[in-house]
């Protein structure tokens, strides 16, 4: 997929071997071929299969962790706080601080900001109540939604920006934001990981875990801080990318099995593979268009249209 994602372009298409050919030679030969991969497409293709295998491995974990099919990376809330600092950088002009990545910076320091608030909120004797940490999200969520509305209404003629952003954009990337998302994927999935073979007993329940010998508060607290940080960085970066997150895990425990030593990553790959589809769809999607010639569809719309109908399917299955 990342070679199909590189290679099919709205400017001009490059075959798997040529796409190989060019990322083996490296950059700065003189040919289009080379500078198309590397200066233009590269850069996104790696968002997506960084920013996808992110979303995926963290939506895995947390299902994991809250024993809930329906639990995704966004739970917490830290996605309406990333918005709400990322938007704030758009409509103020500060995208450009921090060679180039204010926006990334400021929706990242308002996501862990609000990971600390619910965390806060739910930390009670000593241990996180995931009920309370649950609600508080939603909450959260809703209060930082509205202050979300009201930059959009402050917004004016960068409204449409802005919202763009929101609704999951790729086109963005560049090497530095890449670095900052590909960090986050290799430290954070290395710690989820890690937790694997732990998660196995977790997903039996709290207090079956507890008498294998396994630290449920601490767990607790390394899964939630780590795949909310994992998500801050996402969403900082390219905006909300909805349903991929609760998606990607189903689909690579269906293929993969329940064992989260095994799910863990494939939910990864997956996550990866379907935000690439995604991707190339959403910059695809209207091209067939005379009228829309070089207007793309936010991919957080396609991973919508695409999820939405899985969900609904899940919801009956666990209805």
């Amino acid at each position: 997929m990342l070679l199909l994602h590189i290679g099919i372009g709205s400017y001009k298409p490059i075959s798997p071997i040529d796409v190989l050919r060019e990322l083996f030679a490296g950059p700065g030969h003189l040919s289009e071929n080379n500078s198309i991969v590397w200066d233009l497409r590269l850069p996104r293709a790696v968002m997506c299969l960084c920013v996808g295998g992110l979303l995926g491995v963290v939506g895995s974990s947390f299902q994991a962790l809250l024993r809930n099919p329906l639990a995704d990376p966004y739970i917490v809330g830290v996605s309406s706080g990333s918005a709400v600092g990322g938007s704030l950088a758009i409509v103020l002009g500060l995208g450009s601080l921090f060679g180039g990545l204010g926006v990334a910076v400021f929706g990242f320091v308002t996501g862990i900001l609000t990971l600390a608030l619910v965390y806060s909120l739910s930390y009670k004797r000593g241990a996180i109540d995931v009920r309370t940490l649950l609600l508080a999200g939603v909450v959260a969520g809703s209060l930082l939604s509205a202050i979300q509305s009201l930059i959009l209404l402050a917004a004016g003629k960068d409204e449409s920006q802005v919202l763009r952003w929101l609704l999951g954009n790729t086109s963005v990337a560049d090497w530095p934001k890449c670095a900052v998302v590909g960090f986050a994927l290799i430290c954070g999935s290395a710690v989820l990981l890690k937790n694997a073979k732990v998660l196995n007993a977790f997903a039996y329940g709290g207090d079956t875990a507890q008498r294998l010998g396994v630290n449920v508060p601490r767990l607790t607290k390394i899964i939630l801080v780590t795949g909310a940080g994992m998500t801050a960085a996402a969403v900082s970066s390219v905006g909300i990318i909805g349903f991929l997150g609760l998606v990607a895990p189903h689909i690579a425990r269906r293929i993969l099995g329940i064992d989260w030593r095994w799910s863990l990553p494939g939910s990864l790959a997956m996550g990866s593979c379907l935000l690439l589809i995604s991707d190339l769809i959403a910059q695809r999607g209207l091209s067939s268009l005379q009228s829309s010639a070089g207007i793309e569809i936010p991919v957080g719309v396609v991973t919508a249209i695409l999820g939405a109908p899985a969900l609904l399917v899940l919801l009956k299955k666990v209805g």
